[in-house]
């Protein structure tokens, strides 16, 4: 059935459904764009519905404040991530390859989505409302850790690493990886070597220095 054909089938009421989710999705993308280029402090509601051409308060009937908002952008940057760590957590068998593997898709998710990771990782806004949200176990956010985290404690279960306490390391490959990953999307003037040698490097070294 083609695209048209769809269309035309659809009820009334999961026309209007579609049509929601994508005004939500349309607001998300206008307001994470205005809070990258602008700064999250200086971008109203109104702004947003501007940019969109809707009226502010067709944009208060999906989200309750700009703080509501933003906390739904992040989610769904998280959960891209956490999905793409999920599939390759179920590819291979060598835990530290796998492992190798995981780092190298989050520098390659920031460098594909920079305006997701922008807001997300490095502008984040000094909110401290908020802040129990992205901390909840159940977050996306949390969840994406999880698996890097699950990804080190498979290698210390393999005995591949000197270092058995799995949140250490984990947060330790986490600094390194976010430190590469920002430093080429906020920085891409900067003469670097070529992208994949500096990201392969990075992380080959990171991972040798953690091994038996």
């Amino acid at each position: 059935m083609t695209l048209l054909n769809k269309e035309l089938n659809m009820g009334p009421k999961a026309r209007r459904e579609r049509e929601k989710v994508q005004l939500r999705q349309e607001i998300l993308d206008a307001a994470r764009e205005l809070f990258v280029k602008e700064g999250y402090e200086n971008v109203s509601m109104r702004r947003i519905a501007d940019k969109i051409e809707y009226s502010p308060t067709t944009i208060y009937l999906y989200f309750e404040d700009k703080t509501e908002l933003f906390f739904a952008i992040c989610e769904e940057t998280f959960a891209k991530l956490s999905k793409k760590l999920e599939v390759l957590a179920k590819e291979g068998k060598d835990p530290v390859e796998n492992l190798r593997k995981g780092c190298r898709s989050y520098v390659d998710f920031g460098l594909k989505h920079p305006n997701h990771y922008k807001l997300t990782f490095i502008n984040f806004p000094a909110l401290q409302v908020g802040k129990e949200h992205y901390l909840r176990e159940e977050s996306a956010g949390m969840k994406a850790y999880e698996h890097m985290r699950q990804a080190v404690q498979e290698c210390i279960d393999k005995k591949k690493l000197r270092d058995s306490n799995a949140d250490a390391v984990s947060q330790a490959l986490w600094a390194v990886i976010h430190g590469l990953t920002s430093l080429l999307v906020t920085k891409p003037d900067f003469p670097w070597v070529k992208k994949d040698q500096l990201i392969e490097l990075t992380i080959n070294s990171v991972i040798k220095g953690l091994l038996l």
